[in-house]
């Protein structure tokens, strides 16, 4: 029995470490796709303004009144359904976002048109087409 539960530990020994030379199954494009909808998906639209290209984000500033209305929006859906990727390392992706209003208890749904960049200086994708416009119909 000994013997048994040493082969039983050495083998998991080596399984773990088998795992950890194994090449990471997530590439940055789907690595920043998928944080940003996590961060969209949950509200959190000060993590997800982290993934908006800098360039764009001093460009488009966004304004007080814009900063409370996201505080009014509690999203509950947020699907991929659509993904191009060009020979360039743009990403164009179309999602739709559910989402409720805090004061009207009302659903909506909106069409994000997103739009990525690969920049290879900071090694990242950037969003370059800005946070989902909440107030469209």
């Amino acid at each position: 029995m000994d013997r048994l539960a040493r082969l039983l530990c050495l083998s998991l020994l080596l399984a773990l470490a088998a795992c950890t030379s194994l090449p990471s199954a997530i590439n940055p494009r789907d690595d920043a796709l998928t944080n940003y909808g996590v961060a969209i998906r949950w509200s959190e639209f000060a993590d997800a303004l982290e993934f908006v290209d800098p360039a764009v984000r001093e460009q488009q500033a966004l304004s007080d009144l814009e900063r409370e209305r996201f505080k009014q929006i509690q999203v509950t859906g947020y699907e991929v359904k659509r993904r191009i990727g060009a020979a360039d390392g743009t990403v164009e992706q179309i999602v739709e976002i559910r989402l409720i209003s805090k004061n009207t208890q009302v659903e909506r749904i909106i069409t994000d048109h997103q739009r990525w960049r690969w920049d290879a200086a900071s090694k990242q994708f950037w969003l370059v087409s800005g946070l989902p416009d909440f107030t469209a119909q």
